[in-house]
């Protein structure tokens, strides 16, 4: 049984996905965003293999490579620049498409928006969930602007501080600081940076990652005790600061770090819902189930991959409560293993521990990521 229509809260990367690969299969979809202007946080993103097979299914991948770089392989390199693997890529979406993309965030924001509007997903801004109430054959919703809405599934795209979360599962899940920081900087793309370069040592671990012919950024994590206040006029000295120690490349784009309007800092939070993301007729999905940290590129991954099973699982057959088992078997396990792993990395960055084998848990994500979902 198919269902009729679907309430998307959130309209982040894996609502929009949700609400494309729904409306792709004929379910009528409403979505509300919080954010009265739908401004995009970040600087770019990495969808490596698998994440690039998902967004070929979705019908998108020919509508921003002209706005993206592709690149078929990752480089870890030591903090001096120096070799030390290079891990092929896997051309998962078919041999006509490139192994992994770099794309900036506002790019891609602008493909997806337009795609869902453009197959008639209903876009509510500046509105969110207030409370619902849920029988065996629907859910009744009261939005923030006051209206109200009965729909046959809703699906909580809301992000790291989810309301539908909270909703749902009261204070049981709460984001946590993982003891680090991202920072982020754009750059005019350097030759030597036509795919991912991972720098990585006693240091720490910093990156490069080409979005355009012409545009790259750096990214590092940094252990930030405590989750201090960062001074917005000081973010520049302070991503230089973090930078001490690097050679080669980083080292000369460190000095070039002098805005402080473009460095995008972020403190890592992760959490995760370690039972059932849904209860009746209503899921979560993306980061308001699994966030985690950035170390392996697969945050919005995973929550794309979530927007592709669902629409898969909604549309095969059996009851409501049949096809969201479904989903679960198979998204629950996968998320966790990156979930876990990411934060894995983190604190063995923390630790500065010589024995962790980092290239050895990039291939083994690559080797787990390629996998069927």
């Amino acid at each position: 049984m198919t269902i009729a229509n679907v309430l998307i809260v959130g309209g982040g990367i894996g609502g929009l996905c949700a609400a494309i690969a729904l409306r792709r299969k004929g379910i009528e979809v409403d979505l509300v965003e919080l954010k009265t202007e739908w401004t995009v946080y970040g600087v770019g993103i990495i969808q490596q293999s698998n994440v690039v097979r998902e967004m070929a299914k979705l019908g998108l991948l020919d509508a921003y490579l002209d706005a993206a770089y592709a690149f078929e392989d990752v480089g870890i390199y030591n903090t001096d620049g120096v070799p030390l693997v290079r891990i092929p890529g896997q051309r998962l979406a078919g041999p006509e498409y490139p192994a992994n993309v770099g794309i900036s965030r506002r790019a891609l924001h602008k493909v997806l928006s337009e795609t869902a509007i453009a197959l008639g997903t209903r876009v509510r801004l500046g509105t969110s969930i207030e409370q619902f109430e849920q029988d065996a054959d629907g859910v009744e919703v009261l939005l923030s602007d006051g209206s109200r809405g009965r729909y046959a599934l809703v699906v909580g795209a809301d992000g790291l501080f989810s309301r539908v979360r909270s909703l749902l599962f009261g204070d049981t899940y709460q984001p946590q600081f993982t003891g680090q920081s991202v920072w982020r900087y754009n750059f005019p793309r350097v030759a030597e940076i036509d795919h991912l370069a991972n720098y990585q040592g006693p240091f720490g671990n910093a990156g490069l990652v080409p979005l355009a012919d012409d545009l790259m950024y750096l990214f590092t994590t940094s252990h930030e005790p405590g989750n201090p206040w960062m001074d917005e006029r000081t973010l520049a000295e302070e991503l230089r600061k973090r930078l001490t120690g690097f050679g080669g490349l980083i080292e000369q784009l460190r000095e070039q770090i002098t805005d402080n309007a473009q460095v995008v800092y972020k403190p890592l939070e992760a959490v995760f819902v370690d039972e059932p993301w849904y209860c009746g007729r209503v899921l979560l999905i993306g980061d308001a189930a699994h966030a985690t940290t950035p170390h392996l590129g697969q945050g919005a991954g995973m929550a794309i991959e979530d927007a592709v099973v669902l629409s898969e699982e909604l549309t095969t057959g059996g009851n409501l409560a049949d096809q969201l088992q479904r989903f679960m078997a198979r998204r629950f396990e996968r998320c966790k293993f990156i979930s876990e792993k990411s934060l894995l990395a983190g604190e063995k960055e923390m630790q500065k521990d010589p024995e962790f084998d980092r290239i050895a848990l990039v291939k083994q994500m690559l080797e787990v990521t390629a996998r069927p979902v």
